[in-house]
């Protein structure tokens, strides 16, 4: 069909079966014709039952996990074991070298890493690319900086597990994974369950290339938990998650004295307090819609004082109507650039209807809609299945019985609460007991100073947003949003060595102290 003005048509090239057929040329040890392997004892193995997938892009058809049991997901932890055993007696020089020439593979395989990730998990193309630079980049700066960070150290007694969310599979997972082997490692991943298991069976299959003591399986959690988080063989458990999950976690490894690094979900906010630049926040709200607030470090809160109320809306309101969202691959004519949208689907066609009905309940129960957009709004391909997109949404004061009142909703729905007086906005501010991030908008300098440590947040920007951080920006969460070793900087490499002395003190939230870096 011939484009017209009105009609959008999938990029030529971009197409999911031009990527896999991509990737089954460039790293057919990794890839069949119809599945993916899985990576354990140095070797891909035919093992595991796929599952069948589709992309929440348009509900095309993609390659699902392979799905491990217990005892295989043993074995690969024993074989882990054994690369572990050899691999931190290999000389630093050794490693940075190799670990940089992976990282020269995924470089000059960017494009295709970032094109899988926009069909597996929505991510639009700006953002897909900048998820595979972040990785890339990050790590040089560890291959820079290691020898410094590592002196007097050495790895662990086993392998780092990692068990992470699928919302940023290069820049945390693997990132994570490539520094842990950096500092002496093995690495174990689980790939997450709803989504970036080709970029990171592609990632991977250019690593182990040059000789890193990497392992990617799948399965589900709670199969595979016993292995990749009680195992004795393991020397630390890493995990990107949510709290229900994240607790069971905790549970498990403090029981065992694991090392462990736990980053949870808390509900991020923004406060407004005696404000007036509202040229400066403008551009800052539409900002906070990029991947459909589908990050940890997300504002999905905004608490505003109420004399302030209207000037806000104001500002807010055209922001929220001018966010773009839609199928990230869709062009109005072939040669055109991808387009440049805030976001695209939600990681799948059940966490949009559950969005969505949680937006109708507590609009039942009494919170304002102050905008819903429509997905008519929205950039498509002509007859698209568009059961995973939910357009944006705003409620002001949710119902206390809304999961939308205390949970972050992993999704493009802001709630806006408004307060009256100091006490109000930090009992606001600080509703989820704990967070990762926090910002203060104030035009007094000495009041932010002044209110900022009783939010209780690892970061508080003043105006502006805080996010995750990269390089030396060290990152962690208070309350329920973290347990164990904070990271970022040169406490990633703590967190995952040993230190001089057996009663090493590492920064973190555990459950028997908590230590600010």
């Amino acid at each position: 069909m011939a484009p017209t003005l009105n009609t959008l048509v999938l990029r030529p090239g971009a197409e999911w079966d031009s990527a896999w057929q991509r990737c089954l040329e460039l790293a057919p040890e990794a890839f069949r014709d119809d599945r993916v392997l899985n990576l354990w004892n140095g070797t891909w193995q035919a093992d595991g039952r796929p599952l069948p997938a589709v992309t929440p892009v348009d509900g095309t058809p993609v390659a699902g996990p392979p799905r491990l049991d217990a005892e295989a997901a043993h074995r690969a932890v024993r074989a882990a074991l054994d690369q572990h055993r050899t691999w931190r007696e290999v000389p630093l020089a050794d490693r940075r070298a190799r670990v940089s020439a992976a990282l020269d593979a995924l470089e000059e395989h960017r494009d295709l890493l970032a094109l899988l990730l926009v069909w597996e998990i929505g991510k639009p193309w700006r953002l897909a690319r900048a998820d595979v630079d972040r990785a890339i980049d990050g790590v040089r700066w560890y291959v820079d900086g290691i020898a410094a960070m590592t002196e007097g150290r050495v790895p662990l007694p086993g392998p780092v597990s990692n068990i992470a969310s699928w919302n940023y599979p290069m820049s945390v997972l693997a990132h994570a994974m490539l520094v842990q082997v950096l500092a002496g490692n093995a690495a174990i991943a689980k790939t997450p369950t709803d989504g970036g298991l080709s970029c990171l069976t592609l990632a991977c299959a250019l690593a182990v290339r040059e000789g890193l003591p990497l392992t990617l399986v799948s399965g589900s959690g709670g199969e595979l938990s016993e292995a990749l988080v009680r195992a004795p063989e393991i020397g630390c458990v890493s995990f990107v998650g949510g709290r229900d999950t994240g607790a069971r976690v905790a549970t498990a490894v403090a029981d065992l004295g694991k090392r462990h690094i736990l980053e949870q979900e808390g509900l991020n906010t923004w406060g407004i307090w005696n404000f007036t630049d509202w040229d400066a926040l403008a551009p800052q709200i539409r900002k906070s819609f990029d991947y459909g607030k589908q990050r940890c470090t997300a504002y999905p809160r905004f608490v505003v004082q109420r004399s302030a109320f209207a000037d806000f809306l104001a500002v807010y309101l055209p922001a929220v109507r001018s966010v773009r969202f839609g199928h990230p691959l869709a062009t109005e004519w072939p040669a055109d650039d991808l387009p440049d949208l805030d976001f695209g689907p939600l990681i799948n066609a059940a966490k949009a209807k559950e969005l969505t009905d949680q937006v109708a309940e507590a609009i039942d129960r009494g919170a304002v809609p102050l905008h819903q957009g429509l997905l008519t709004d929205g950039h498509f391909l002509p007859g698209q299945d568009r059961s995973a997109y939910v357009p944006p949404v705003t409620l002001l004061n949710p119902p206390p019985s809304s999961p939308l009142h205390h949970a972050e909703p992993f999704g493009p729905v802001d709630t806006i609460v408004l307060v009256d007086t100091e006490a109000e906005l930090l009992a606001a501010m600080n509703a989820s007991n704990g967070a990762l991030v926090a910002t203060l908008s104030c035009d007094d300098p000495a009041t932010f100073d002044r209110l900022a440590p009783q939010i209780r947040a690892f970061k508080v920007g003043h105006g502006k947003p805080r996010s995750r951080g990269d390089r030396d920006e060290l990152f962690g969460g208070f309350g329920a949003s973290w347990r164990g070793a904070f990271v970022g900087g040169d406490l990633l490499v703590k967190a995952v060595t040993q230190g001089p002395t057996p009663d090493e003190r590492l920064p973190g939230n555990f459950p028997d102290y908590h230590l600010m870096p």
